[in-house]
């Protein structure tokens, strides 16, 4: 029984994960012509993966996402600054989460 109700959580916690906090699992994977829209349901669940290897084993990762609360804000955030900076690593990104790009560590893009 405490077996059934573990498993029961953990899945359904993912699955939560998955709809509601930026990954978007029930939004445009309906459509598409063949298989595009497995090949984006796999592209997504390797994004989540990665995000889960990185929140348990890197700490820019850790303090990125501890200084914005959710995985939706980090994604608007991130997704800005792939819109107006160069970023030439990832190492910059994350310290430009985590201090507001007070460091000046990424480039601005102005073209």
């Amino acid at each position: 029984m405490r077996a059934g109700r573990c498993r029961w959580k953990v899945e359904n916690e993912t699955f939560n994960t998955l709809k509601n906090q930026g990954y978007n699992l029930e939004h445009n994977y309906g459509h598409g012509k063949q298989h595009l829209a497995t090949v984006f349901g796999y592209l997504m669940l390797l994004m989540f993966l990665i995000d889960q290897i990185q929140e348990a084993c890197c700490p820019l990762f850790q303090a990125a996402r501890n200084r914005l609360h959710s995985r939706t804000s980090l994604w608007e955030k991130l997704r800005g600054f792939f819109t107006n900076y160069f970023i030439e690593s990832w190492e910059d990104i994350w310290l430009s989460v985590i201090y507001s790009n007070q460091r000046g560590a990424l480039a601005p893009n102005t073209s």
